[in-house]
């Protein structure tokens, strides 16, 4: 039996990359899926054709996460459209630049974490009493954090804000997991390394370093999207399960925990 049939999921960022392919694995897996998105509405549109002829119910709203005036109406209306919430996943999140400690100033770090660990906060927070009503009401809900590789590791060069930013989003998850537990709501994270394709990856890093990255991977090749997505499902299915506060790494075996 599968069990996100029905199941209702909010998805940050979940128009264009990672993201566009955990929206759409959520769909297949059954779920009924609102999605946020900055500026790909593209991609929304495209996730709200597949999700018709899945026969699932696809909604989708622009907001700025790195404030609670954007957050907080988005929820209320996934919220509101969905009937509740038993799934969310934050994967919004951007390097921005690759500037160093001394180059980067405090506009420039705020922003960094505001978007990658403040935007957890805030969606988080916002969708917590919708998600402790379905885990009451329904069995469980979860919660699914996207870091990154640099937040086990430290990042490549210029990346220190963001790995700094990713690396407290593994810290919430702990943190968040003690306290939502109790209430029946699992919070895990995901650690993706090299994703081949991405925006991030398109924007930030140069081909050479590309190919050495994906030199030193053990298995051989670089990950996809769906290879993250694929995590995120199982995750996200574990709303009534057993597994809670861990982050499971998905890099071809470059870290080990």
């Amino acid at each position: 039996m599968n069990k996100l049939l029905g199941k209702r999921a909010l998805v940050t960022a979940g128009a264009q990359g990672i993201g566009l392919a955990i929206s759409r694995q959520l769909l297949a897996a059954g779920c009924d899926v609102f999605v946020h998105y900055h500026r790909s509405a593209e991609g929304a549109a495209t996730l709200a054709a597949e999700a018709a002829t899945l026969g699932r119910r696809f909604s989708s709203a622009s907001a700025d996460l790195t404030s609670t005036e954007g957050c907080n109406p988005l929820v209320a209306e996934a919220v509101k459209f969905l009937g509740g919430l038993d799934v969310l996943v934050n994967n919004a999140g951007s390097l921005v630049g690759r500037r160093s400690l001394l180059d980067a100033e405090d506009n420039f770090w705020a922003e960094v974490m505001s978007l990658n660990i403040g935007s957890v906060r805030r969606v988080s927070r916002a969708a917590t009493p919708a998600l402790i009503e379905a885990a009451k009401s329904r069995g469980g809900a979860s919660i699914v954090n996207l870091s990154s590789l640099a937040g086990r590791k430290g990042g490549h060069t210029g990346s220190l804000a963001y790995a700094t930013a990713k690396g407290a989003v593994l810290t919430f998850t702990r943190a968040l997991s003690n306290e939502l537990a109790p209430q029946g709501v699992r919070v895990n994270a995901l650690a993706p390394g090299f994703i081949a394709g991405t925006y991030f990856h398109n924007t930030h890093t140069t081909a050479e370093a590309a190919k050495a990255s994906i030199a030193g991977i053990p298995v051989g090749r670089a990950g996809t999207a769906d290879d993250v997505a694929r995590a995120a499902v199982f995750l996200a299915s574990e709303y009534d399960g057993f597994i809670t506060a861990a982050t499971l790494d998905i890099n071809g075996g470059v870290y080990a925990a």
